[in-house]
């Protein structure tokens, strides 16, 4: 689970869920597109989620991407406008498997 490969990093915050909210509406409160938080939190737009479950908040200064089938080191990079070595130093292990989550730190 993302959650846990994650825990000990400075890449997130964390939210726990209260009663009446929705992946939306925690989206909205932290400007994020409700399905990248989904797949951040390793869960489907359709799950429900429940008070007291705790989420991930990706911080501000970074940019996140799901890799897809296809991807590589080089593509991934070109995404963050950046080279294969930055991109490798701010990630603990690239395996380019399908749904992996690449953090990258903006400037």
């Amino acid at each position: 689970m993302l959650f846990e490969y994650f825990r000990d990093d400075n890449y997130y915050d964390f939210y726990t869920i209260k009663s009446g909210d929705s992946l939306y509406k925690i989206g909205k409160i932290y400007n994020l597109n409700p399905k990248l938080l989904a797949a951040i939190n390793g869960i489907d737009m359709n799950d429900y989620i429940y008070p007291g479950q705790t989420l991930l908040i990706p911080k501000e200064n970074y940019s996140y991407y799901i890799t897809k089938d296809g991807d590589s080191l080089k593509s991934v990079a070109e995404v963050f406008n950046t080279n294969v070595n930055n991109l490798l130093d701010m990630n603990k292990t690239i395996y380019l498997s399908e749904g992996q989550m690449i953090v990258y730190k903006k400037n």
